[in-house]
C-alpha cells in the first residue's frame, strides 16, 4: 500500500518515475519496485524519496494506513523501516495512520544527520540513552528521561549519542487528512 502512496504523490506533482529518480538519487528500477509494492524501502531510501516528492516518509508511511480504526502496536514488534545500514538503526512508527499527531521510536545509530523546520510542534523525548539537540541557535544535551519541546517554525536537528539510545519523537501532523469513509 504504500507504493500506491508513493506513485499517487508522483503523479500529483506531475512527475516521472525518471524524474524523481534523479532528485532522490535511487534508481527508476528500484523505484518502480517500490511503487508496485515488489521493494520495501529502507527508512533512508524513504526519506530520500519523500524529500524528492516534497513530504516526509512519516507522511508517506501514513498515507498508506487506514482512518478510523483503533490500532495497537506492540513492544516486540520490529521496526517498520530498518536504517540503511546497522549505524543508522531503526525507526518504529508507534502511531500509524494519517492521524492528527506521529509519534516514531529511533533506536541506535545516527539519525538526525538532517535539520528539520516543521509547521507543527514536536516533542522528543530521550527513553534511555542520550541525544544531543540543536534547535534555534542552542545546543542542548539529553539524557534518559528528559524531553525537549519545540514549537513550530524552529530549525533544529538531533543525533543519538550512544548505540543502545532510544528516543521517542512526537509531532503534531502537518497534513493530518482524516477521514472516516477509508
Amino acid at each position: 500500500m504504500l507504493g500506491r502512496v508513493i506513485r499517487a504523490r508522483r503523479k500529483e506533482l506531475g512527475r516521472t518515475l525518471a524524474e524523481v529518480a534523479g532528485l532522490s538519487g535511487l534508481s527508476a528500477p528500484f523505484l518502480s519496485q517500490v511503487e508496485n509494492d515488489r521493494a520495501n524501502p529502507s527508512m533512508a531510501s524513504l526519506q530520500r524519496l519523500a524529500d524528492a516528492l516534497g513530504t516526509t516518509a512519516v507522511q508517506l508511511l501514513a498515507g498508506a494506513e487506514r482512518a478510523g480504526h483503533v490500532d495497537v502496536v506492540r513492544a516486540g514488534e520490529r521496526a517498520q523501516r530498518a536504517a540503511e545500514d546497522d549505524q543508522d538503526g531503526t525507526v518504529r512508527a508507534l502511531v500509524r495512520g494519517r492521524r492528527q499527531l506521529h509519534a516514531l521510536e529511533f533506536s541506535g545509530g545516527r539519525h538526525g544527520d538532517r535539520e528539520f523546520v516543521h509547521r507543527n510542534d514536536e516533542l522528543l523525548y530521550v527513553v534511555r540513552g542520550s541525544a544531543r539537540v540543536v534547535a534555534g541557535e542552542a545546543e542542548h544535551d539529553l539524557a534518559e528521561g528528559d524531553a525537549l519541546y519545540c514549537s513550530g517554525g524552529v530549525r533544529h536537528s538531533w543525533q543519538l549519542l550512544s548505540g543502545d539510545t532510544k528516543v521517542l519523537l512526537v509531532a503534531v501532523a502537518e497534513d493530518a487528512r482524516i477521514s472516516l469513509d477509508d
